[in-house]
Protein backbone atom coordinates (compact mmCIF):
# COMPACT_ATOMS: atom_id res chain seq x y z
CA UNK A 1 0.00 0.00 0.00
CA UNK A 2 1.44 3.28 -0.92
CA UNK A 3 0.78 6.50 0.74
CA UNK A 4 2.23 9.77 0.00
CA UNK A 5 3.74 11.83 2.76
CA UNK A 6 2.35 15.27 2.65
CA UNK A 7 5.08 17.86 2.13
CA UNK A 8 5.74 20.06 5.02
CA UNK A 9 5.76 23.69 4.65
CA UNK A 10 9.10 25.50 5.05
CA UNK A 11 10.36 25.99 8.58
CA UNK A 12 10.40 29.70 8.30
CA UNK A 13 6.97 29.68 7.37
CA UNK A 14 5.99 27.28 10.09
CA UNK A 15 7.86 28.92 12.94
CA UNK A 16 6.52 31.94 14.40
CA UNK A 17 8.55 35.01 14.35
CA UNK A 18 11.05 35.40 17.26
CA UNK A 19 12.42 38.61 18.31
CA UNK A 20 16.16 39.29 17.48
CA UNK A 21 18.81 38.60 20.27
CA UNK A 22 22.49 39.64 20.82
CA UNK A 23 25.35 37.35 19.28
CA UNK A 24 27.39 35.15 21.76
CA UNK A 25 31.07 36.20 22.82
CA UNK A 26 34.09 34.96 20.80
CA UNK A 27 35.85 33.50 23.86
CA UNK A 28 32.91 31.35 24.57
CA UNK A 29 33.12 29.55 21.36
CA UNK A 30 34.09 25.90 21.64
CA UNK A 31 36.88 26.21 19.16
CA UNK A 32 38.41 29.07 21.07
CA UNK A 33 38.09 27.22 24.34
CA UNK A 34 39.70 24.17 22.83
CA UNK A 35 42.49 26.24 21.35
CA UNK A 36 43.01 27.98 24.69
CA UNK A 37 43.17 24.66 26.49
CA UNK A 38 45.57 23.40 23.90
CA UNK A 39 47.78 26.42 24.34
CA UNK A 40 47.70 26.00 28.11
CA UNK A 41 48.65 22.37 27.80
CA UNK A 42 51.42 23.24 25.39
CA UNK A 43 52.71 25.90 27.75
CA UNK A 44 52.64 23.55 30.67
CA UNK A 45 54.32 20.91 28.59
CA UNK A 46 56.98 23.39 27.53
CA UNK A 47 57.57 24.52 31.11
CA UNK A 48 57.79 20.95 32.30
CA UNK A 49 60.09 20.07 29.42
CA UNK A 50 62.40 22.98 30.22
CA UNK A 51 62.45 21.89 33.85
CA UNK A 52 63.40 18.40 32.84
CA UNK A 53 65.98 19.75 30.41
CA UNK A 54 67.45 21.84 33.19
CA UNK A 55 67.59 18.83 35.46
CA UNK A 56 69.13 16.79 32.66
CA UNK A 57 71.69 19.52 32.03
CA UNK A 58 72.56 19.68 35.69
CA UNK A 59 72.83 15.90 35.88
CA UNK A 60 74.82 15.85 32.62
CA UNK A 61 77.10 18.57 33.91
CA UNK A 62 77.56 16.65 37.15
CA UNK A 63 78.26 13.47 35.28
CA UNK A 64 80.63 15.29 32.96
CA UNK A 65 82.38 16.69 35.99
CA UNK A 66 82.59 13.23 37.48
CA UNK A 67 83.76 11.90 34.13
CA UNK A 68 86.44 14.56 33.99
CA UNK A 69 87.57 13.58 37.46
CA UNK A 70 87.61 9.93 36.49
CA UNK A 71 89.42 10.79 33.25
CA UNK A 72 92.01 12.79 35.15
CA UNK A 73 92.45 9.93 37.59
CA UNK A 74 92.64 7.47 34.70
CA UNK A 75 95.19 9.72 32.99
CA UNK A 76 97.21 9.84 36.18
CA UNK A 77 97.01 6.09 36.54
CA UNK A 78 97.92 5.68 32.88
CA UNK A 79 100.98 7.86 33.35
CA UNK A 80 101.93 5.89 36.42
CA UNK A 81 101.42 2.66 34.54
CA UNK A 82 103.52 3.97 31.68
CA UNK A 83 106.24 4.93 34.09
CA UNK A 84 106.02 1.54 35.75
CA UNK A 85 106.03 -0.14 32.35
CA UNK A 86 109.09 1.87 31.36
CA UNK A 87 110.83 0.84 34.55
CA UNK A 88 109.86 -2.76 33.93
CA UNK A 89 111.14 -2.53 30.36
CA UNK A 90 114.40 -1.07 31.60
CA UNK A 91 114.72 -3.82 34.18
CA UNK A 92 113.78 -6.41 31.58
CA UNK A 93 116.42 -5.00 29.26
CA UNK A 94 118.98 -5.30 32.06
CA UNK A 95 117.85 -8.84 32.76
CA UNK A 96 118.11 -9.65 29.05
CA UNK A 97 121.61 -8.25 28.96
CA UNK A 98 122.58 -10.24 32.05
CA UNK A 99 120.93 -13.35 30.66
CA UNK A 100 122.79 -12.93 27.38
CA UNK A 101 126.04 -12.41 29.26
CA UNK A 102 125.36 -15.41 31.49
CA UNK A 103 124.46 -17.57 28.52
CA UNK A 104 127.62 -16.47 26.73
CA UNK A 105 129.67 -17.33 29.80
CA UNK A 106 127.92 -20.70 30.01
CA UNK A 107 128.73 -21.41 26.37
CA UNK A 108 132.32 -20.35 26.95
CA UNK A 109 132.55 -22.59 30.03
CA UNK A 110 131.07 -25.52 28.10
CA UNK A 111 133.54 -24.93 25.29
CA UNK A 112 136.41 -24.74 27.80
CA UNK A 113 135.22 -27.91 29.52
CA UNK A 114 134.90 -29.76 26.24
CA UNK A 115 138.30 -28.51 25.17
CA UNK A 116 139.80 -29.56 28.49
CA UNK A 117 138.06 -32.93 28.29
CA UNK A 118 139.25 -33.44 24.72
CA UNK A 119 142.76 -32.39 25.70
CA UNK A 120 142.77 -34.85 28.59
CA UNK A 121 141.35 -37.64 26.46
CA UNK A 122 143.84 -36.91 23.70
CA UNK A 123 146.66 -37.00 26.23
CA UNK A 124 145.50 -40.33 27.59
CA UNK A 125 145.10 -41.75 24.08
CA UNK A 126 148.59 -40.49 23.21
CA UNK A 127 150.05 -42.23 26.25
CA UNK A 128 148.20 -45.45 25.37
CA UNK A 129 149.37 -45.21 21.77
CA UNK A 130 152.96 -44.77 22.93
CA UNK A 131 152.67 -47.78 25.24
CA UNK A 132 151.24 -49.96 22.44
CA UNK A 133 154.00 -48.79 20.09
CA UNK A 134 156.65 -49.69 22.67
CA UNK A 135 155.07 -53.12 23.11
CA UNK A 136 155.11 -53.70 19.34
CA UNK A 137 158.75 -52.60 19.14
CA UNK A 138 159.72 -54.91 22.00
CA UNK A 139 158.09 -57.81 20.18
CA UNK A 140 159.32 -57.09 16.67
CA UNK A 141 162.83 -55.84 17.42
CA UNK A 142 163.86 -57.47 20.67
CA UNK A 143 161.39 -60.32 20.97
CA UNK A 144 160.92 -59.43 24.63
CA UNK A 145 157.48 -60.76 25.51
CA UNK A 146 157.78 -59.74 29.16
CA UNK A 147 158.39 -56.05 28.38
CA UNK A 148 155.66 -56.03 25.73
CA UNK A 149 153.20 -57.56 28.19
CA UNK A 150 154.11 -54.97 30.82
CA UNK A 151 153.57 -52.14 28.29
CA UNK A 152 150.12 -53.44 27.29
CA UNK A 153 149.10 -53.85 30.93
CA UNK A 154 150.23 -50.27 31.61
CA UNK A 155 148.12 -49.02 28.68
CA UNK A 156 145.05 -50.91 29.93
CA UNK A 157 145.53 -49.52 33.46
CA UNK A 158 145.78 -45.98 32.03
CA UNK A 159 142.49 -46.41 30.17
CA UNK A 160 140.86 -47.88 33.28
CA UNK A 161 141.91 -44.84 35.35
CA UNK A 162 139.81 -42.51 33.14
CA UNK A 163 136.91 -44.93 32.53
CA UNK A 164 135.30 -43.72 29.30
CA UNK A 165 132.54 -45.91 27.82
CA UNK A 166 133.75 -45.24 24.28
CA UNK A 167 137.13 -46.81 25.13
CA UNK A 168 135.74 -50.28 25.82
CA UNK A 169 136.64 -51.45 22.31
CA UNK A 170 140.30 -50.52 22.86
CA UNK A 171 140.36 -52.20 26.26
CA UNK A 172 138.81 -55.33 24.72
CA UNK A 173 141.50 -55.40 22.01
CA UNK A 174 144.20 -54.87 24.65
CA UNK A 175 142.79 -57.74 26.70
CA UNK A 176 142.90 -60.03 23.66
CA UNK A 177 146.53 -59.13 22.93
CA UNK A 178 147.48 -59.55 26.60
CA UNK A 179 145.93 -63.03 26.66
CA UNK A 180 147.76 -63.89 23.44
CA UNK A 181 151.10 -62.80 24.93
CA UNK A 182 150.45 -64.71 28.17
CA UNK A 183 149.81 -67.86 26.15
CA UNK A 184 153.26 -67.62 24.53
CA UNK A 185 156.19 -69.52 26.05
CA UNK A 186 158.26 -67.15 28.13
CA UNK A 187 161.80 -66.75 26.80
CA UNK A 188 164.28 -64.83 28.91
CA UNK A 189 166.37 -63.49 26.05
CA UNK A 190 168.51 -61.39 28.32
CA UNK A 191 169.14 -64.34 30.63
CA UNK A 192 170.04 -66.64 27.73
CA UNK A 193 172.39 -64.01 26.27
CA UNK A 194 174.02 -63.61 29.70
CA UNK A 195 174.54 -67.36 29.96
CA UNK A 196 176.16 -67.45 26.52
CA UNK A 197 178.43 -64.58 27.50
CA UNK A 198 179.42 -66.43 30.66
CA UNK A 199 180.16 -69.61 28.72
CA UNK A 200 182.37 -67.68 26.29
CA UNK A 201 184.32 -66.32 29.21
CA UNK A 202 184.82 -69.80 30.71
CA UNK A 203 186.02 -71.51 27.52
CA UNK A 204 189.65 -70.56 28.00
CA UNK A 205 189.79 -72.38 31.32
CA UNK A 206 188.17 -75.62 30.14
CA UNK A 207 190.70 -78.48 29.70
CA UNK A 208 190.97 -80.32 26.41
CA UNK A 209 190.71 -84.08 26.19
CA UNK A 210 194.29 -84.71 24.99
CA UNK A 211 195.61 -82.61 27.86
CA UNK A 212 194.18 -84.97 30.51
CA UNK A 213 196.70 -86.24 33.05
CA UNK A 214 196.37 -89.38 35.12
CA UNK A 215 195.47 -88.82 38.68
CA UNK A 216 198.35 -88.69 41.10
CA UNK A 217 198.47 -91.65 43.42
CA UNK A 218 198.65 -90.87 47.11
CA UNK A 219 201.95 -91.76 48.75
CA UNK A 220 201.68 -93.16 52.21
CA UNK A 221 203.50 -91.47 54.97
CA UNK A 222 205.84 -93.51 57.11
CA UNK A 223 204.43 -92.05 60.28
CA UNK A 224 200.86 -93.04 59.44
CA UNK A 225 201.34 -96.47 57.85
CA UNK A 226 203.87 -99.18 58.18
CA UNK A 227 206.27 -100.61 55.65
CA UNK A 228 203.75 -103.29 54.73
CA UNK A 229 201.18 -100.72 53.57
CA UNK A 230 203.81 -98.86 51.61
CA UNK A 231 204.84 -102.09 49.92
CA UNK A 232 201.17 -102.84 48.99
CA UNK A 233 200.61 -99.42 47.53
CA UNK A 234 203.73 -99.60 45.45
CA UNK A 235 202.69 -103.00 44.15
CA UNK A 236 199.20 -101.78 43.34
CA UNK A 237 200.54 -98.79 41.43
CA UNK A 238 202.78 -100.96 39.29
CA UNK A 239 199.90 -103.37 38.61
CA UNK A 240 197.52 -100.57 37.50
CA UNK A 241 200.02 -99.47 34.93
CA UNK A 242 199.94 -102.92 33.38
CA UNK A 243 196.11 -102.99 33.02
CA UNK A 244 194.16 -100.25 31.14
CA UNK A 245 190.34 -100.14 31.13
CA UNK A 246 188.57 -97.95 28.49
CA UNK A 247 184.92 -97.47 27.43
CA UNK A 248 184.12 -98.64 23.92
CA UNK A 249 180.67 -96.99 23.62
CA UNK A 250 182.13 -93.63 22.56
CA UNK A 251 184.95 -92.66 20.19
CA UNK A 252 188.29 -91.58 21.36
CA UNK A 253 188.79 -87.88 21.94
CA UNK A 254 190.16 -86.09 18.95
CA UNK A 255 193.80 -85.21 19.17
CA UNK A 256 194.81 -81.67 18.36
CA UNK A 257 198.13 -80.02 18.04
CA UNK A 258 198.81 -77.48 20.78
CA UNK A 259 198.75 -74.67 18.19
CA UNK A 260 195.27 -75.73 17.03
CA UNK A 261 193.79 -75.58 20.55
CA UNK A 262 193.65 -71.80 20.36
CA UNK A 263 191.72 -71.94 17.08
CA UNK A 264 189.32 -74.49 18.58
CA UNK A 265 188.48 -72.25 21.49
CA UNK A 266 188.08 -69.19 19.21
CA UNK A 267 185.83 -71.10 16.81
CA UNK A 268 183.71 -72.25 19.72
CA UNK A 269 183.42 -68.63 20.90
CA UNK A 270 182.38 -67.56 17.39
CA UNK A 271 179.76 -70.30 17.38
CA UNK A 272 178.35 -69.02 20.69
CA UNK A 273 178.39 -65.45 19.40
CA UNK A 274 176.49 -66.56 16.33
CA UNK A 275 173.97 -68.29 18.62
CA UNK A 276 173.53 -65.07 20.58
CA UNK A 277 172.93 -63.14 17.35
CA UNK A 278 170.35 -65.74 16.30
CA UNK A 279 168.72 -65.30 19.71
CA UNK A 280 168.40 -61.54 19.16
CA UNK A 281 166.97 -62.05 15.67
CA UNK A 282 164.67 -64.85 16.92
CA UNK A 283 166.14 -67.34 14.44
CA UNK A 284 165.30 -70.51 16.28
CA UNK A 285 166.77 -72.97 13.79
CA UNK A 286 170.17 -71.28 13.72
CA UNK A 287 170.22 -70.94 17.50
CA UNK A 288 169.44 -74.61 18.09
CA UNK A 289 171.99 -75.74 15.48
CA UNK A 290 174.73 -73.60 17.07
CA UNK A 291 173.89 -74.99 20.49
CA UNK A 292 174.02 -78.55 19.15
CA UNK A 293 177.38 -78.03 17.45
CA UNK A 294 178.84 -76.31 20.50
CA UNK A 295 177.74 -79.17 22.75
CA UNK A 296 179.15 -81.75 20.29
CA UNK A 297 182.50 -79.92 20.17
CA UNK A 298 182.66 -79.93 23.95
CA UNK A 299 181.98 -83.67 24.02
CA UNK A 300 184.57 -84.38 21.30
CA UNK A 301 187.48 -82.10 22.11
CA UNK A 302 187.16 -81.34 25.83
CA UNK A 303 187.61 -83.49 28.88
CA UNK A 304 184.13 -84.43 30.08
CA UNK A 305 185.57 -85.85 33.28
CA UNK A 306 186.16 -82.29 34.33
CA UNK A 307 183.19 -80.84 36.27
CA UNK A 308 183.41 -77.45 34.52
CA UNK A 309 183.27 -79.08 31.08
CA UNK A 310 180.32 -81.27 32.05
CA UNK A 311 178.49 -78.26 33.47
CA UNK A 312 179.11 -76.25 30.30
CA UNK A 313 177.88 -79.15 28.17
CA UNK A 314 174.69 -79.47 30.26
CA UNK A 315 174.03 -75.76 29.99
CA UNK A 316 174.36 -75.86 26.20
CA UNK A 317 171.96 -78.78 25.98
CA UNK A 318 169.48 -76.93 28.20
CA UNK A 319 169.77 -73.76 26.10
CA UNK A 320 169.15 -75.82 22.97
CA UNK A 321 165.62 -76.53 24.28
CA UNK A 322 164.81 -72.83 24.75
CA UNK A 323 161.75 -71.80 22.63
CA UNK A 324 163.57 -69.29 20.44
CA UNK A 325 161.90 -68.17 17.22
CA UNK A 326 158.26 -68.34 18.39
CA UNK A 327 155.88 -66.44 16.11
CA UNK A 328 154.98 -63.29 18.04
CA UNK A 329 151.63 -61.52 17.54
CA UNK A 330 151.87 -58.12 15.79
CA UNK A 331 149.32 -56.47 18.17
CA UNK A 332 147.16 -55.44 15.21
CA UNK A 333 143.91 -55.59 17.21
CA UNK A 334 145.06 -52.98 19.74
CA UNK A 335 146.61 -50.74 17.11
CA UNK A 336 143.54 -50.82 14.83
CA UNK A 337 141.13 -50.14 17.71
CA UNK A 338 143.31 -47.28 18.90
CA UNK A 339 143.56 -45.76 15.42
CA UNK A 340 139.78 -45.93 15.00
CA UNK A 341 139.21 -44.24 18.35
CA UNK A 342 141.71 -41.50 17.53
CA UNK A 343 140.03 -40.88 14.16
CA UNK A 344 136.63 -40.63 15.88
CA UNK A 345 138.06 -38.21 18.44
CA UNK A 346 139.51 -36.05 15.67
CA UNK A 347 136.14 -35.90 13.90
CA UNK A 348 134.45 -34.84 17.10
CA UNK A 349 137.10 -32.23 17.89
CA UNK A 350 135.37 -29.45 15.97
CA UNK A 351 134.70 -25.88 17.23
CA UNK A 352 131.52 -25.63 19.28
CA UNK A 353 128.96 -23.38 17.50
CA UNK A 354 128.05 -20.36 19.58
CA UNK A 355 124.42 -19.85 20.49
CA UNK A 356 122.50 -16.80 19.17
CA UNK A 357 122.58 -15.29 22.65
CA UNK A 358 126.37 -15.56 22.69
CA UNK A 359 126.77 -14.05 19.21
CA UNK A 360 124.60 -11.00 19.72
CA UNK A 361 122.33 -9.51 22.33
CA UNK A 362 118.72 -10.40 22.14
CA UNK A 363 116.49 -7.79 20.38
CA UNK A 364 114.69 -5.33 22.64
CA UNK A 365 111.03 -5.98 23.32
CA UNK A 366 108.44 -3.74 21.74
CA UNK A 367 106.58 -1.30 24.00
Amino acid sequence: MSSEIPSLPPLEAAQPAVPAQAAPSTWLRPSVVIATLALVLLGWQWVETRGRLAELQEELAKRLSDGDSVAREALTLTRQNQENLQDLQNKLGGLDARFSETQGQQVALEAMYQEFSRTRDDRVLSEVDQAVTIAAQQLQLAGNVHNALAALQTADARLASVDRPQWLSVRKALAEDIDALKALPQVDSAGVALKLETLMGRLDALPLAFEARPKAQPTPRDSESGWLSALWLEFWGEFRQLVRIERMDRPDPALLAPSNAVFLRENLKLRLMNARLALLTRDGNTFREDMRLSASWLERYFDLRNAAVATARDELLALQKSPVGVDLPPLLASQNALRGLQALSERRAEPVPASPAAKAARPARKN
